[in-house]
């Protein structure tokens, strides 16, 4: 079953121009300019029941413009969608019932009140009986970690804390899909893990279909099998992510700690050294042409390590390598 299918999708958005100086001004308000943007060009993409899915690119590539027409938030300029076999903008409060949503700078949360009670309330927007609702919210407690933290005001809650009910909350109503903007912004690596691991969960024993947009590349290797790249509201690139990775996350940025200062001089051949400190080193190699296993070797004979982080280069330097690597449309 096909849990989303996108065929063609625009949207273009228009603004009206600001007009410099007094009598340009007084022009625009009997005849004002407008300026449009194009935010999405005619996406088409097909998305499994139960898939999890990556959707990402760089800040204004489209990507929530695409989820909120998905939701039915907007209406496309043109082009067809179909989420759970209804159109969003046409059938909004039909797919409400069978979609979760979470917009990480977007809380649903009420601020001043323990997030239980936002929970009861979804319980009666989404027709659940009571004891449905405590039996549901009690399991969501245990699978998110979040039990603690129900009877706390949600001002009083770090951002992580605060995220894992968000995302509990958004699967009250057993949603078949589960759209997720950017849910692990801000978030530390303890507080991201645990979003992971819920959601992961969700899906394995609920069957929850998940489409994911992310700056982190750990949320992409942790949860999706597949993902789709969109860059000036197009789609540049779309495959699994064990080729995404394969293909283009090959260089590797390391950063050591040595016990005694680093030796005058350092270096290393196939590798670019970044920054020398007096106890550290960062430092930057492809892994198609200098294995990692000689590199760490070297650098355990330069000294007693203290400590090393080894990391992929951010998202976005992917992303425009591929798009500079994609045909003009």
């Amino acid at each position: 079953m096909t849990a989303i299918e996108v065929s063609r999708l625009r949207k273009i958005f228009q603004s009206k121009r600001k007009a410099a100086g007094l009598a340009a001004s007084t022009r625009a308000l009997f005849k004002p300019e407008y300026s449009t943007v194009e935010a999405v060009r005619g996406i088409s993409f097909r998305m499994e029941a139960g898939e999890l899915l990556g959707f990402i690119g760089p800040n204004g590539a489209g990507k929530s413009t695409t989820i909120k027409m998905l939701t039915g938030i907007l209406h496309p300029t043109s082009g067809e969608a179909g989420v759970l076999g209804l159109v969003p903008w046409k059938e909004r409060q039909k797919l409400a019932y069978h979609i979760g949503t979470v917009f990480g700078q977007r809380p649903q949360l009420w601020y001043h009140l323990p997030a239980v009670d936002t929970f009861m309330l979804f319980g009666k927007i989404y027709e659940l009986d009571e004891r449905e609702t405590k039996k549901r919210i009690d399991f969501l407690s245990e699978a998110f970690e979040i039990r603690d933290l129900l009877e706390t005001p949600v001002r009083k809650l770090s951002l992580g804390q605060r995220m894992r009910c968000e995302v509990a909350a958004s699967l009250l109503h057993r949603p078949k899909l589960l759209l997720l903007d950017e849910p692990s912004i801000g978030l530390d690596v303890v507080a991201k893990q645990h979003i992971r691991d819920a959601i992961r969960r969700m899906n394995q024993e609920e069957g929850v279909g998940v489409l994911l947009t992310s700056h982190d590349a750990g949320d992409l290797e942790a949860l999706c099998k597949r993902v789709i790249i969109v860059n000036h509201g197009q789609i540049v690139y779309e495959d699994k992510v064990s080729n995404l990775k394969r293909k283009h996350l090959t260089t590797k940025l390391v950063e050591v700690r040595y016990a005694e200062e680093v030796p005058a001089g350092f270096r290393l051949d196939g590798v670019e050294i970044l920054k020398v400190g007096r106890y550290g080193v960062k430092l930057r190699f492809d892994t198609d042409r200098t294995a990692v296993d000689s590199v760490l070797a070297h650098l355990s004979e330069a000294g007693s390590l203290v400590d090393i982080t080894i990391s992929d280069p951010p998202l976005e330097e992917v992303i425009a390598k591929i798009y500079k690597e994609a045909p003009a449309a």
